[in-house]
Parts: structure tokens; sequence; C-alpha cells
């Protein structure tokens, strides 16, 4: 299905969130995620499905000053 990554449209094979991140390879704890411009609890990532249009911001801390 095709959703918007942070900006870029990809084509994925996940259908939940959680699927998501192992399919883009990320690993780890310290990111949040929104979709469609609402932040999910971590506790929610397992259950939650993705659609054909949505968009999933990935988004990690950054160190700087």
């Amino acid at each position: 299905m095709r959703v918007t990554v942070n900006g870029e449209q990809r084509e994925i094979a996940a259908t939940r969130i959680d699927a998501l991140l192992s399919e883009l390879a990320y690993e780890g704890s310290h990111f949040a995620i929104a979709l469609n411009f609402d932040v999910l609890p971590k506790s929610r990532w397992a259950e939650t499905p993705l659609q054909p249009g949505d968009e999933i911001e990935i988004i990690t801390p950054r160190q700087g000053g």
C-alpha cells in the first residue's frame, strides 16, 4: 500500500505501525510516531492499523545547540 513517511511517499507491505517500524529498520525506543497528525502512544503501535494514504511522521530526538 502507498503511504507517506516523513514527507516521502512509499510503497509498504506493513499493515500496522509496529510492522512499519520493522520494515523500515527503526530500532530502539527513542522516537515518537504521529499518524495523520495525531501522536500515538507506544502502547498502541502494535494495534494501530495503517490505511492507504496515511501520513506517518517518525520523530527522532536530535542533539544540538
